[in-house]
């Protein structure tokens, strides 16, 4: 009986290395991997010649549809495949009621969820979901145990803005994560800090975007970094520290891994802390105003490092979609955090690492997909072993076009990449064996991507 599609011709990438081979896909799984001639009879073949056939990227740092992201979720999974990302994990909020809040009633973990997967429903991939804690409510502790059986085993805190937990909630909730044997995933940046600071700038009338970094510095991500770390190892929970963008944050993880082990800390840089710096602001204003912010060349170079050394060991996008009337037109305190980066992940990555920096193809797959997939619990993704989902990419490595904002498939009317020219470029992607993006258009059905009901990941 014919398999539903074999992958020819194409040069086989894994965190392991690259190599000649065909991949057969049946029912939406990898079914065998080898000489083309070893592959049973296929009903539709796609030639990869002179291609790369990778696993989809895993973006585990993504806001869709929500108070931090104008995107649908058509639109940013549409955008996610157009760009080889194939699964990705979002928030799903505790309600809290704010000046950042789109709600008006407090609520709970298992409600966001439920709100997420309703809005999910138009998924051209497969997603996740992160319960973001935002409340000092002891009642969340007992919500804890269900929401991990809900499938979303991995919780993010937060340290600054009216959102920000303080360190004896904080410990409380990290302690209770410990129980669980869930992940907890923090933002970092000490708010006494950053708030003096944004209103010394203020003060001082520095409304210009290059006076952003100054108001969010290094030392505090990396003075709350301590705290959380500190407390997670204490309580043996596995700690996982998101977009760290600077030497001295990362310096910090450094300590902790080397003495309590991957085992209980890991971390992700974010594509612009890979590939631009801080002369972004004075060249886009308020485009890239990012928190934390975009920092020096040397913390260019220090994100490279420790991603060599395994301290970081993802790289993600934390995608959040504006249109430049949200953007634009105010002083930087004013305007949305934030940018857009689904689409260009893994091309521009890719280019960055391989090209600009001799890295081997293995590098993108093991920072984009497989680590991802395997530090949140998702053993059917990141990988192209046989009886995992098939979860493909094809990807020219020679073509260089220029990346724009014209292009792009989310809502975001603008790109931090505007102008930059890329060699290397997905011409299709498959999402559990459907090709659901081709040569930059998307060609699937909203509706295709499913809700993924993640385990309790395992570090050991």
């Amino acid at each position: 009986m014919p398999i539903d599609t074999a992958i020819t011709g194409g040069t086989v990438v894994s965190k392991q290395g690259q190599y000649e081979a065909s991949v057969g896909i049946d029912d939406g799984k990898i079914v065998a991997v080898g000489t083309e001639s070893s592959l049973p009879e296929a009903e539709e073949t796609v030639d990869a010649s002179g291609q790369l056939v990778m696993p989809g990227a895993v973006d585990v740092h993504v806001h869709i549809d929500d108070q931090f992201s104008e995107d649908s979720y058509e639109t940013a999974t549409g955008a996610a495949a157009v760009g080889g990302t194939t699964t990705y994990v979002d928030f799903a909020w505790q309600a809290w009621k704010g000046e950042l809040s789109p709600f008006t009633e407090e609520g709970t973990i298992l409600e966001g969820i439920e709100r997420k997967k309703e809005k999910g429903a138009d998924a051209l991939i497969d997603y996740g979901l992160h319960g973001a804690i935002t409340r000092e409510d002891p009642a969340v502790l007992e919500e804890i145990a269900d929401v991990i059986e809900a499938g979303v085993p991995t919780f993010k805190l937060f340290t600054t803005y009216e959102i920000g937990l303080s360190n004896g909630f904080m410990n409380t909730v990290i302690q209770r994560l410990a129980e669980e044997d869930a992940v907890g995933v923090f933002h970092t940046e000490d708010d006494s800090v950053c708030e003096a600071l944004i209103e010394q700038c203020q003060a001082e009338g520095k409304s210009d975007a290059t006076a952003f970094p100054e108001s969010r510095p290094d030392y505090a991500e990396a003075m709350a970094a301590e705290d959380a770390v500190r407390m997670a190892v204490e309580a043996g929970m596995q700690y996982y520290g998101i977009h760290t963008s600077c030497r001295k944050s990362a310096a910090v993880l450094d300590q902790f891994q080397e003495e309590y082990g991957s085992e209980l800390v890991r971390a992700e840089t974010c594509l612009h802390y890979t590939t631009l710096d801080e002369s972004v602001y004075a060249e886009q204003g308020n485009r890239p105003v990012i928190q934390p912010p975009i920092r020096t060349s040397d913390d260019v170079e220090a994100m490279f490092e420790y991603l060599d050394d395994g301290v970081l060991s993802v790289v993600s996008t934390d995608h959040c979609a504006y249109t430049l009337d949200q953007k634009e037109g105010g002083a930087w305190w004013e305007i949305n955090p934030g940018a857009n980066a689904l689409q260009t992940n893994l091309p521009v990555f890719y280019d960055e690492a391989v090209n600009r920096r001799g890295y081997d193809p293995s590098f993108v797959v093991e920072m984009l997909s497989t680590n991802p997939a395997e530090t949140f619990g998702m053993p059917e993704k990141g990988t192209l072993d046989p009886g995992t989902d098939a979860d493909i990419v094809v990807f020219d490595p020679d073509e260089t076009y220029t990346v724009t904002a014209d292009d792009n498939v989310s809502v975001a009317d603008y790109s931090i990449y505007e102008g930059r020219e890329v060699t290397g470029r997905p011409t299709k992607t498959f999402v559990r064996g459907e090709l659901i993006a081709e040569d930059g258009d998307v060609v699937g059905e909203p509706g295709h991507g499913e809700f993924l009901e993640r385990e309790l990941p395992d570090w050991d």
